[in-house]
């Protein structure tokens, strides 16, 4: 009864793999485009030089947080991480944001809460079940899930709420 009642909160439909699946039919980057909520995300992807990767062939599993949810950082934060001096770091910021393999919601809510993940970044982020699913970098800066497998022909979106910063980053700002 608690994986019916999880399932629902992430708003994942009981017919898995009906819709979604069957229209599969662009990849990441174009998947992402066509939902309208992205922009900002792909434009840090071509700008830290990742876009090759996430139309490739994956698969990959993409934290995919919306433009509202960069809209949260502060103020000249996107722009700053969009400059050219500063692509190393989007890199590793928008890698965290991507699990090799394909990590559907059912796979997710197998783990137990507090899982630590590896990311494409090197750096592990815990998964958190708690009225839903939550990414933590362990530091600060906690992103829900709002909705899941949003499928593409390699690999599968979720979107999250928040940017999440990995620890590294995060320690480089606080100047550790």
């Amino acid at each position: 009864m608690k994986k019916v009642a999880l399932f629902a909160t992430l708003g994942v439909a009981a017919s898995l793999g009906t819709s979604a699946q069957s229209a599969q039919a662009a990849n990441i980057v174009e998947t992402a485009q066509a939902a309208g909520q992205f922009k900002t995300l792909i434009a840090a992807a071509k700008a830290a030089g990742l876009a090759p990767t996430l139309t490739g062939k994956g698969p990959l599993t993409v934290f995919a947080p919306t433009d509202a949810a960069f809209a949260k950082l502060p103020a000249g934060t996107v722009e700053n991480l969009l400059k050219p001096e500063n692509k190393a770091t989007l890199a590793t910021i928008l890698k965290y944001h991507v699990i090799p393999g394909k990590v559907t919601a059912a796979k997710v809510t197998q783990l137990p809460s507090g899982t630590n993940v590896a990311t494409a970044a090197g750096e592990k982020v815990i998964v958190r079940l708690r009225n839903g699913v939550m990414l933590d970098p362990g530091i600060g800066g906690k992103a829900n899930v709002v909705k899941t497998d949003v499928m593409a022909d390699n690999g599968v979106i979720h979107v999250i709420d928040s940017v999440i910063l990995p620890p590294s980053v995060q320690r480089a700002m606080m100047g550790q």
